[in-house]
C-alpha cells in the first residue's frame, strides 16, 4: 500500500528504470539494490516507443507481484491520459505515487483534475510534477504554475525540473557540472527561488556521467548546500554515492541539537554564531538526515552541508 506521508529526504537517489527493463521486478522488490531508497518505473523518455505496448501489458503482472518493502516506488506516465489509465488499474495502490512529466501550463489543470478523481484506485495520490518546457525560462509562468500547485501541496513530495530538457532548449550539452554553465545555473537559481520559499521541496537533476565519482559527489554536495533535496540517478553506481552525501557529521549533529534545544536567542557554535530563529529549519533537516542516512565516518573528508 502507498504511504500516507513521504518526506522528500527519504527519496535519496531516485533511480529511473525503463518500464521494459529485464530486471524491473527484481529492482522493484528491493533485492537487487538494497541501498536504493526510491525508484521510478519510466514509461516516458527512458522507454523506447517500440517497447511501449509490451511494457504496458507487463505492468499488470509487475503490480500484482509487488510486495511491501521500504523501497519507495513511483510511476512516470507519458501524459495525463496515461496517468488516468494507471489510476484505474488493478493493484495501482501498491505504488507510492507518480512523476508528472512535462508539467506545464498547457496540461497542469488536466493533470491536477485527474489526481482528484474520486473514482481512482488511489485517493489523493502523491505526485512529483516535473517542469521541463519553456516555463523554465519564464519566472512569471513558473509563478503561475506555483499558484496552481499550492492547493495540492500536501500531495506533492517535491517539484522536479528537467535539466537535460533545459540544455536541449539552449542547444547545449553538459560536460561537467551544470552549475558551472552560465545560463543553466541562473535558470535553476530562479526555479529554486520561485518554489522553495513557498514550502515546496526541489529535487536535484541527473548527473549524466555515471563513471565520474568525484564529479557526482561534488555536484550532489553543492546541490544539498543550495536546498535541493534528493537526486535523480540513472545508474546503480550512484546509489551509494548519494547515500554517502546525505550522511551527516558528528559536528553537524551536535550543532543541530544545540539549536533545537533552545527556544530563541543566539548560540556560540564552536566560534560561529548560531541563531535559533533562523537556523531551526536547517537543524531539523540535519537530524532527519541522521535518522535516515546515519553519521559519516570522521575520517571521511566529504562535506555534505
Amino acid at each position: 500500500m502507498s504511504r500516507a506521508l513521504i518526506h522528500t529526504l527519504e527519496l535519496g537517489g531516485t533511480l529511473f528504470v525503463p518500464a521494459s527493463h529485464k530486471n524491473l521486478q527484481t529492482i522493484l522488490s528491493g533485492k537487487k539494490h538494497p541501498e536504493l531508497r526510491s525508484v521510478v518505473i519510466d514509461f516516458e523518455d527512458g522507454l523506447a516507443s517500440s517497447n511501449l505496448e509490451e511494457a504496458l501489458e507487463r505492468l499488470d503482472t509487475v503490480l500484482e507481484n509487488l510486495q511491501e518493502t521500504k523501497l519507495l516506488r513511483f510511476i512516470r506516465p507519458q501524459n495525463p491520459q496515461m496517468l488516468k489509465t494507471f489510476l484505474a488499474q488493478k493493484n495501482i495502490e501498491k505504488v507510492d505515487g507518480f512523476v508528472l512529466p512535462k508539467f506545464g501550463l498547457e496540461n497542469a489543470k488536466n493533470y491536477l483534475t485527474i489526481i482528484q478523481n474520486p473514482t481512482s484506485k488511489i485517493q489523493h495520490p502523491k505526485i512529483m510534477p516535473s517542469i521541463e518546457g519553456q516555463e523554465l525560462f519564464d519566472i512569471q509562468k513558473l509563478q503561475q504554475l506555483r499558484e496552481l500547485l499550492i492547493p495540492y501541496q500536501k500531495q506533492i513530495i517535491c517539484i522536479r525540473f528537467g535539466a537535460q530538457d533545459l540544455l536541449r532548449q539552449l542547444s547545449l550539452k553538459q560536460h561537467d557540472s551544470i552549475y558551472d554553465m552560465l545560463v543553466p545555473s541562473q535558470v535553476i537559481a530562479n526555479f529554486i527561488s520561485t518554489f522553495k520559499p513557498y514550502g515546496f521541496e526541489i529535487s536535484a537533476p541527473v548527473y549524466p556521467d555515471f563513471s565520474d565519482k568525484e564529479g557526482f559527489l561534488k555536484e550532489a554536495t553543492y546541490e544539498l548546500q543550495n536546498g535541493l533535496t534528493s537526486k535523480t540517478i540513472i545508474h546503480p553506481k550512484q546509489i551509494a554515492l548519494t547515500n554517502k552525501v546525505y550522511q551527516v557529521s558528528q559536528k553537524e549533529i551536535n550543532e543541530a541539537k544545540q539549536i533545537c534545544s533552545k527556544n530563541d536567542g543566539v548560540l556560540n557554535l564552536d566560534g560561529k554564531m548560531g541563531e535559533v530563529t533562523t537556523q531551526q529549519s536547517w537543524a531539523e533537516t540535519i537530524l532527519q538526515r541522521e535518522d535516515i542516512y546515519g553519521i559519516r565516518d570522521q575520517n571521511d573528508a566529504l562535506s555534505a552541508t
